[in-house]
This record gives structure tokens, C-alpha cells and sequence, in this order.
């Protein structure tokens, strides 16, 4: 899971794409903490800067004056392909023999070894060790008119999860692979005409700013306008003074990642036209159905559990309460790549509030448990603050198997619940009661089919094929060279 967005302007200050796409992905944040970057064209060249760090240290005011152009993309990384070191932070770069290109990618390729055997050289001619370096390197070198044609003819040899933001010297392009296993969306922006600074605006689409965004919250925070979701299948063309351009690439077969709408993206962002706050409130309601239970109060695990936590209040008609604080500064424990970062994530990140969870029995929200860790630890803190009973309800299903597009579960084992049947998970995480809604409360609570989403991690139906040789996927890259380069 990593954050995208690009920005095409009509015109304005040299520094204005630069400016709006930090902002854009400033919004992002929560997508990818490892490392970000940015990457610009003056109708000429492309500029690029990258760090490893958070993006308000990497894109600050010291960096974005230099990078001047009209045309922008930028990229937290969350990494699932290659370790986190500086050469593996995005967008990637690549000068080829037709063009220059840089790309954002939010996803993961499950047939990374049968692209690596396509690509000219092999590895010794990547300077990182991603799934995106290479598309980037294919791409640069497909012999092809020019970088829309050239992506025509490499996405069909590409499968897996790709939600590219791809930058040019004259274009930034929206992508999104076939199924839409992650989402992208399209924005219209542009100064109002009187010279005012009121946001948003009406006018000629040849005469507008266009955005892309992994979430339509960052639309919102630069000040865009939704106009629709990139479809997948689909690639969108945005060039100074012209209307978006949509090219169809693939037939869709649409797979959107529920995990998406259950935690991963902001809850004021709206997918599949849900705003996922309410979505998420109306799993919290459906969860209480499926799993009542005798308490005194009900409190979230900040801040990703509060929708959920306060739909299960409001069915069960217990008093809803915060029972911990959260420190606003540190990152998600989840995404965070080692297991010992999750757990001194955890100490540092939450504190109980001892005067409303002892002596009382809580029921406790969360979205999630993935290797149970983080739970266990929660569980702990609360018992300490003296809480009498610990019941966990979590607004999501069990997670039975690894996602190989775009979330870094590598194997089954680091799944709690593929080797731990819910009483050994209950036991493990010492809660006296633990619920999980069902596939069937999720589809209730978006009110939409089945055949809309991927749920491969929590059923193991995979819309893509996936790779036989999953323990080593997230470093195949990284492996030594015998028998790779050509």
C-alpha cells in the first residue's frame, strides 16, 4: 500500500504542480511512511527528488522551490518489493533510448521473474531492487511512439495490483491494472477566473487543472473537485490546456481491495460512492448484531477503530467512550515493516485512560488483527489500567491469507488467524470474548456485491493468479545475480 498523486496546471508560478502535489500527498501520509518523493517537467526535462523519511521532512520548503514545472507526480512508499533503502524510494527514473519517465506506483506484480527475463541486461541494469524499476525500465525501453503507446504494449504482459501515476516531458498518466485492485481517482482544479481564492470552480476543461489521487481526500485537501474514479482497465492522459484523454487498455474485471474501505484509506474519503466513515459505522452496527455482549462501555482502538466503535455503540446502546489516547505523532503500527517496531509502535503510541476503563467491562473495536501482536499488547495495557473484563470485536473478518497485491503479508505463518483457531486467538491476545464480523456483515454494511471486491486475504479466492514462491516475492529482486542477468 503506498500513496500516488500527479497534478497538471494551466499555467500559474513554476513551483505550483510541485507545491500542490507535496500537499496532495501530505494527505497520504497514512499510505506509506518509509519514504517519499517527487518528480517534475518543465515541458522539457523531469526533475527529481527522493528521501527515506516522512514527506514533511523529504518535501519541504528547502526542496519544492527548485522543482519547477508544470506537471508533477509524487510517492509515499510502504514497502512490499525490495528493502527500505534510498534507491528503492519512489517515483522511479529512467532515461531510455525513446523517452524519460517516472513513475509512482501503489500496488505489487506477481509476475516479477517472468519480467525481469523480458528486460534487456537483466537485473545488472537496475539500480533498485522493486517490482516499479522494472515496469519503469520495460517501459522506458519499449521501442513505441511514444509513452501512452508504450504502455500499451508492456500492461499486457503486467499482472498483478499497479496504480501508476507516470510522468513524462509532456504528460502525467493515470493507470489502473485490470482488475482496480487499488484505487485512483481523477480531480479538476484551477484558479478562479476574477482572481479570487475560492477553491472551486466551473469553467473549460481545457483551461483547468487536473489532479490524480489514490484518495479522494487529498483531492480535498488541495482544494480539486472529484470528477470520477481512473477505471480499471483504463488510463487517463493529462497534458497542459487539453481536456483528460481516456484510453482503454484492458477489459475490466473489477477487484477493488475491501481492505481498502475497512482500514486502509481515510475515513473522509469516499469509495465505490461510500463515504467510509459511514461505512465503516454501519460494520461497527453489524458487528454488534453478529456479537452482542454484556458490558459496561464501548471504546475504539484509536484512531482506525472510532467508526466501527461508535456503530457498535449506537446498536447495542452502550455508552460509547474513549478508553486510550493516542499520540497524534507516531505512524501506524501496522505498516510499520518489522515486528519489533509494531510492538515498541504500540508502547509509545497508546496510553490508557485509567479513569474511564477501570473497574469496568469494555468492549473493544478494532478493524483488524493481522499477526495478533499488536492486539495482545493492547489487551495488556487495558488489564493493567484496571480494567475487570476485555471483549474484542473487530470489524473485519479473520485474515486466513497473504495479499500479494500491494499489502506486505508474505507467507501464511505471520497470520494469526491461518494457524490459530478464535479461542487460541482469544487466549493468545488475552481478551475474555473476541467476534469478527463476517464477509456477509461487510457486504450488509456497503450495501454491494461480492463480485465487486477482492477478499482473497480473508477467503483465499485470488482474482489474479499469484506466484508459487511466495516466502521469497518481496526480495526477488534482491537475490544474487547467477542465473538472472542476460
Amino acid at each position: 500500500m503506498c500513496g500516488v498523486f500527479g497534478a497538471v496546471l494551466p499555467g500559474g508560478e513554476p513551483t505550483d504542480a510541485a507545491s500542490i502535489a507535496a500537499l496532495g500527498l501530505f494527505a497520504l501520509q497514512h499510505r506509506g511512511q518509509e519514504s517519499a518523493g517527487l518528480a517534475v517537467s518543465d515541458g522539457e526535462q523531469l526533475m527529481l527528488y527522493k528521501d527515506l523519511g516522512m514527506i514533511s521532512s523529504v518535501l519541504d520548503e528547502r526542496r519544492l522551490p527548485s522543482l519547477r514545472g508544470q506537471l508533477a507526480i509524487a510517492h509515499c512508499r510502504y514497502s512490499t518489493t525490495g528493502s527500505t533503502i534510498w534507491e528503492n524510494a519512489q517515483p522511479t527514473y529512467r532515461l531510455g533510448p525513446g523517452r524519460a519517465l517516472a513513475i509512482g506506483h501503489n500496488g505489487n506484480l506477481v509476475n516479477t521473474r517472468e519480467l525481469l527475463g523480458r528486460l534487456r541486461g537483466g537485473r545488472t541494469r537496475l539500480p533498485a531492487s522493486t517490482d516499479t524499476e522494472l515496469l519503469t525500465a520495460l517501459l522506458a525501453d519499449e521501442p513505441a511512439a511514444d509513452t501512452v503507446d508504450a504502455l500499451c504494449r508492456v500492461l499486457p504482459r503486467v499482472r498483478g495490483a499497479y496504480s501508476l501515476v507516470v510522468l513524462d516531458e509532456r504528460r502525467v498518466i493515470g493507470v489502473r491494472d485490470p482488475f482496480g485492485f487499488r484505487p485512483l481517482v481523477l480531480g479538476r482544479l484551477a484558479p478562479p477566473s476574477d482572481g479570487s481564492d475560492d477553491g472551486l470552480w466551473r469553467g473549460d476543461d481545457t483551461a483547468a487543472g487536473w489532479c490524480l489521487s489514490s484518495e479522494t481526500a487529498a483531492l480535498d485537501m488541495v482544494g480539486a473537485e472529484y470528477v470520477r474514479d481512473v477505471q480499471p482497465g483504463e488510463m487517463v492522459v493529462l497534458e497542459p490546456g487539453q481536456a483528460p484523454r481516456s484510453v482503454r487498455f484492458a477489459e475490466a474485471s473489477p477487484a477493488l481491495c475491501v481492505f481498502e474501505l475497512i482500514y486502509f484509506a481515510r475515513p473522509d474519503s469516499y469509495m465505490e460512492g461510500r463515504n467510509l466513515y459511514e461505512a465503516r459505522r454501519k460494520m461497527g452496527m453489524q458487528l454488534a448484531g453478529e456479537h452482542p455482549i454484556d458490558a459496561d462501555l464501548v471504546m475504539p482502538v484509536p484512531d482506525t477503530g472510532a467508526p466501527a466503535a461508535a456503530g457498535f455503540a449506537e446498536a447495542s446502546g452502550l455508552p460509547y467512550r474513549e478508553g486510550m489516547y493516542r499520540n497524534r505523532y507516531a505512524g501506524r503500527t501496522f505498516i510499520q515493516p518489522s515486528a519489533g517496531l509494531r510492538h515498541r509502535g504500540v508502547t509509545i503510541k497508546l496510553n490508557p485512560l485509567r479513569e474511564v476503563v477501570n473497574g469496568r467491562r469494555l468492549v473493544v473495536v478494532d478493524d483488524s488483527i493481522v499477526r495478533g501482536t499488536t492486539t495482545k499488547r493492547i489487551v495488556d495495557l487495558l488489564r493493567k489500567a484496571g480494567a475487570t473484563e476485555v471483549h474484542v470485536r473487530i470489524s473485519a473478518p479473520p485474515i486466513y491469507h497473504p495479499c500479494f497485491y500491494g499489502i506486505d503479508t508474505q507467507v501464511e505463518t505471520e497470520l494469526i488467524a491461518s494457524t490459530h483457531t478464535e479461542p487460541d486467538i482469544r487466549d493468545f491476545i488475552g481478551a475474555d470474548s473476541l467476534g469478527y464480523l463476517s464477509i456477509r456483515g461487510v457486504l450488509a454494511a456497503l450495501e454491494l456485491p461480492y463480485e465487486r471486491f477482492c477478499f482473497a486475504c480473508f477467503d483465499g479466492h485470488y482474482p489474479e493468479p499469484v506466484p508459487y514462491d511466495a516466502a521469497s516475492r518481496k526480495f526477488v529482486l534482491e537475490e544474487p545475480l547467477k542465473g538472472l542477468a542476460r
